[in-house]
């Protein structure tokens, strides 16, 4: 018991208190933030990141289809490594990926795909906050990082996976918030991943309506495509399938409350 009393005491001492890595070496603590830097920095210098559009996956989709038809596999694979490290960036324009999947691979896979690719991005910069710029972000956003605090003091996995299915605020301001209020790694994960399936199959099946819509626009533009000039009309987008996802989308977004006042009621 002397043993165990100590080794908790060491390991309540080294990391704060509270779950974080306190007396971490500079180096340790600021090595994941430096990487993602540099992966940005690259992305940005050598023009990468300008091919994370619509228009620029339209432009070069005989390409893209003709690899991920040889290549299944290995696309899925790739687009999932791609899309984790765009969502641990933070970038805007992860979302236009969902999109993408959905074109590339089909709403269904494509969707699931992008979760994976999503929740494992998710889970990275989760880690890094809390390890790395967790004390300082805090600081910094106190007053908005403590109105959610009594919901994840709560039930912190019934909370994330409320602001998971409405996506009320940006996707990568949850991803970092759960960390600031010392959420475990695996709730976080879970909800992260269960709550954000209805949204992304939603633009997934989005994404899979956009090939016929782009072969029209090629009937009547022809050469619109490679010119990366087709006009796309997002109501056209809007199938019988989307209009299905979309409405299990909000049904699915009332699980949490239903949840939240059956465990009010008494047995």
């Amino acid at each position: 018991m002397g043993t165990t009393n100590q080794n908790t005491q060491t390991e309540d001492a080294a990391t704060g208190g509270d779950g974080k890595t306190g007396n971490a070496s500079p180096l340790r603590k600021w090595l994941p933030v430096g990487i993602i830097a540099v992966v940005f920095g690259t992305a940005w210098y050598a023009g990468w990141l300008d091919y994370v559009s619509l228009s620029s996956i339209i432009k070069h989709r005989e390409a893209l289809g003709g690899f991920v038809s040889d290549n299944f596999v290995l696309g899925i694979a790739g687009f999932i490594l791609i899309y984790a490290a765009l969502v641990a960036i933070s970038f805007p324009g992860a979302s236009l990926l969902t999109i993408a999947a959905g074109f590339l691979f089909g709403g269904l896979t494509g969707g699931l795909a992008t979760v994976v690719g999503a929740t494992l991005g998710a889970a990275i910069i989760f880690e890094i906050a809390k390890s790395s710029f967790g004390d300082t972000l805090e600081k910094r956003t106190g007053k908005f990082v403590e109105k959610m605090r009594k919901g994840f003091q709560e039930d912190s996995f019934l909370y994330l996976l409320t602001l998971r299915l409405t996506p009320v605020f940006p996707f990568w301001v949850i991803n970092i918030v759960p960390a600031l209020l010392n959420m475990r790694l695996g709730p976080y994960v879970l909800a992260t991943f269960l709550g954000i399936i209805p949204g992304t199959l939603a633009y997934s099946y989005i994404g899979s309506g956009l090939d016929s819509v782009i072969m029209a626009q090629e009937h009547a533009n022809p050469g619109c495509a490679a010119a990366g000039t087709c006009e796309i009309d997002p109501s056209t987008l809007i199938t019988k399938d989307v209009i299905i996802a979309m409405v299990a989308l909000g049904i699915i977004s009332l699980l949490p409350v239903i949840v939240k006042k059956l465990r009010r009621k008494p047995l």
